[in-house]
């Protein structure tokens, strides 16, 4: 019987994503052993110490001097690119928590520092394992829907913030937070690499440094639906987060609920231009034959990173394809780097 190899995984900072998103995931996966954390807050180090029996250390330098099959660098997003070709060049493969990095240039080193050492990079993009994603993903290409014509992503709240990620500084702002994920969503519905972007960013009272709270992004490729992305603190009656329209029916909702409706074109007859006035002085109208359909999601969050882990340990054990390639991020990247150069008014 073959013993299962365990990845030996040193995490770069215990925040929110690095303590609620890794350890926490990794703690449920026998394949993987926490054997490293790092973080400059000792407390965050001695309850990983508890709950792992792992080393700990307060600098990024002694975390990467371990031996370790793979380093999450779950640092302040600025810091990502830095500590990850650190890492990379120290020998470890490396998963990097999204924003891959704080501008083009940034990633780009990071793509260039994994091919000089021959390691694994990766980037936590997580919600391309979203049930509702993955849902939406099979309704379009189902062709029930017909051609799309335009897509809607929404993340709606109403917050006041005043931690780092309010800082453009630090990479902080709406754009990296939420953006990062619906853009990369975006992206799996059209292929052309320069569309036409236009919108804004602004900059609100609600977030207390100088990063933007609300972004309104608009996406037109030359191959594919146009985008309409809404990501806002200062939306107190949030919307659906997807909205999608097609030439035979629509779909919306949430990552907990979806609805589609759909009609078939061969139970219809066709459309033929009639000049004539109409009945009574009318609109045309007809009644369609809707096929409605609903699915509820799981509310728990947690399996999207239970997924990318698994499909990790099949890349570095069993030379499976890599599910999240940098070079599909780094695609993102430059779609993100063109709308950080759109307008910035300020509301303040």
């Amino acid at each position: 019987m073959s013993v299962q190899k365990r990845i030996e995984v040193g995490i770069a900072g215990l925040g929110r994503s690095g303590w609620d998103l890794h350890a926490k995931t990794l703690s449920h996966l026998s394949m993987y052993n926490v054997s490293a954390v790092m973080d400059p807050v000792v407390q965050r180090c001695d309850e990983a110490k508890k709950r792992f029996g792992c080393k700990t250390f307060e600098r990024f330098d002694d975390l990467i001097a371990q031996e370790l099959d793979l380093v999450v660098v779950a640092s302040p997003s600025y810091q990502h690119a830095e500590q990850g070709i650190r890492a990379l060049y120290a020998g470890k493969n490396v998963l990097i928590e999204k924003p891959m990095g704080c501008d083009l240039t940034e990633a780009e080193a990071l793509v260039e520092a994994a091919v000089k050492m021959g390691k694994l990079l990766t980037v936590n993009q997580n919600y391309r394992y979203r049930p509702a994603f993955r849902k939406v993903n099979e309704v379009v290409a189902s062709g029930v829907l017909g051609t799309l014509v335009q897509i809607r992503f929404a993340v709606h709240d109403f917050a006041r913030r005043w931690d780092w990620q309010t800082l453009r500084g630090y990479g902080g702002g709406i754009l990296n937070n939420h953006g990062a994920h619906l853009i990369d969503w975006a992206l799996h519905f059209f292929d052309d690499e320069e569309p036409k972007i236009s919108g804004a960013l602004v900059n609100t009272p609600l977030y207390a440094g100088d990063a933007e709270s609300h972004a309104k992004i608009v996406i037109v490729p030359g191959d594919g639906p146009l985008i309409d992305l809404e990501l806002t603190h200062c939306n107190a009656f949030p919307q659906d987060n997807w909205v999608v329209m097609g030439t035979q029916g629509s779909l919306t909702g949430t990552d907990h609920r979806l609805r589609w409706k759909y009609f078939d074109v061969t139970q219809v007859p066709p459309i033929k231009l009639d000049m004539a006035p109409t009945p009574d002085r009318s609109y045309n109208r007809e009644e369609l034959p809707w096929i409605t359909e609903e699915l509820v999601l799981p509310t728990d969050m947690s399996d999207d990173m239970v997924g990318l882990y698994r499909d990790l340990y099949e890349t570095l054990c069993h030379d499976k394809p890599l599910a999240i390639t940098p070079e599909s991020v780094l695609r993102q990247m430059k779609v993100l780097e063109r709308c950080r150069e759109l307008p910035t008014p300020q509301t303040r």
